[in-house]
Order: C-alpha cells, then structure tokens, then sequence
C-alpha cells in the first residue's frame, strides 16, 4: 500500500491505474461496505487494520457482541475467507473490507453523520526492517494523524508485533504524538482487552509477541502537553 498500509502494490503498476483502482475500492465502500455499518446509529465502530484472514477479529466479534467489528486488509482473498468465516458464525457485527488504510478512514472522515472510532487493532502488521522502507509500515504519525479525527477521548490504539525493532520504533511513535498516550501496563486499561492466536501469531510464538495500548487524549490534555 501506499503511505500507512501493510501491502503495497508492485511499483510497476502505472499512476493512473492504480488511481482507478482506488477509485473502483472507494466506490464499492460507499456502496457495498458502508450502508452496512451502524454508522447513522452512531455506534462507535471496532476497527482492525491489515485483518489478514480474519481469525482474530472473528473471534473478538463474537466475544463482544456489543461491539460492531470491521476489518480491512488490501489482498481480495483475505477478505474471501474473512467473511465466509464471519458468515459461517452467523456473526452480525462483523463486517470485512477490500481497502488500504489510507482509503478506508478517509472515506469514513466524509461519512455523515460522521463515523467514530472506539477501539483500534494493529496485530503483527509488516515490519518493513529495511530503514528505506520504514515509511511503508502501518504505524507511523500518519496514521495517528488520520485516527484522531476519527476517535473520542478515552479510544484506544492496540499494537502487537513479534518484531523487537518495529515494536520500539511504534512505541516511540506513538509517545512522541500529542493526541495518544501509551498506557502502563500496571494500568487496568492497559492490559491486552481479547486473547486469540491467529495464524499469523502462531508463526510468530518464537518471536516472543510485543503488545501495547495506547489512549486517545482529550484536546485539552494534547493542547497541554503542547506547552
């Protein structure tokens, strides 16, 4: 993907072309994605970021089931299992969608009413460990930049990866953003909300997983640690 995504398409593929196929994917969310989330109700949505084949997000959809549940990923046939999985479970607040990130919350900042972010998962994302391509990797200030918008005070980011040097880099990312703060993990609120191994975490036990949460600050509290 491009900017804060965890794929990317082949850098062969011409300018205009991959316009038209953000176009095609935006289309279809308005269409498609978004007349199926809650979103005139104004319940806050769930939202995982690179949902790969869905096992995690499932699973947290039918443990929450107050909780209305999307997950995106950019490969078509992650999103195939994804919901034939959520649709086997008869899950009814579990929603999966073809988009990169970029895409998919920018189109939910021009929802009306406007679309809000409760609870935010970024699990075992590309780490890209090559510096060149650090701007590649999901989180990233973009990221958090486009978020804030999008969330309440008291919201929360979860960040998992297996990789040491992606982990500390997002935690710095993160401290060094106004508008978020890492929680303690002494903190209730700071300990992991929903245990599943997913494929991709099975592949990365020997990799002794990293978690973080971090809370979406209030403008006050982010205006004051401006000064």
């Amino acid at each position: 993907m491009v900017g804060f995504a965890s794929a990317r398409l082949p850098p062969a593929v011409p300018l205009d072309l991959y316009s038209s196929i953000r176009d095609q994917r935006l289309a279809a969310l308005r269409a498609d994605v978004f007349p199926r989330l809650p979103i005139a109700e104004g319940r806050p949505l769930t939202l995982e970021i690179g949902c790969g084949h869905g096992h995690y997000l499932a699973a947290y959809a039918a443990a929450h089931p107050e909780e209305f549940c999307v997950g995106i990923d950019l490969l078509e046939d992650r999103i195939d299992r994804a919901t034939r999985k959520a649709t086997r479970a008869k899950l009814t607040n579990l929603v999966f969608a073809q988009a990169e990130a970029s895409l998919f919350l920018g189109a939910l900042r021009e929802c009306t009413p406007p679309a809000r972010l409760r609870r935010i998962f970024v699990l075992f994302s590309d780490p890209w460990p090559k510096r060149r391509h650090w701007k590649h990797r999901v989180l990233q200030p973009a990221l958090l930049d486009t978020l804030a918008p999008l969330t309440e005070p008291g919201a929360t980011l979860h960040f998992r990866t297996d990789h040491p040097d992606y982990f500390t880099y997002a935690r710095e990312v993160v401290a060094d953003h106004l508008a978020w703060r890492l929680a303690s993990p002494e903190e209730p609120e700071g300990r992991w909300p929903f245990e599943h191994v997913s494929v991709f975490e099975e592949r990365s036990l020997a990799g002794a997983p990293q978690s973080f949460t971090a809370f979406r600050l209030a403008e006050n509290q982010a205006r004051g640690l401006a000064h």
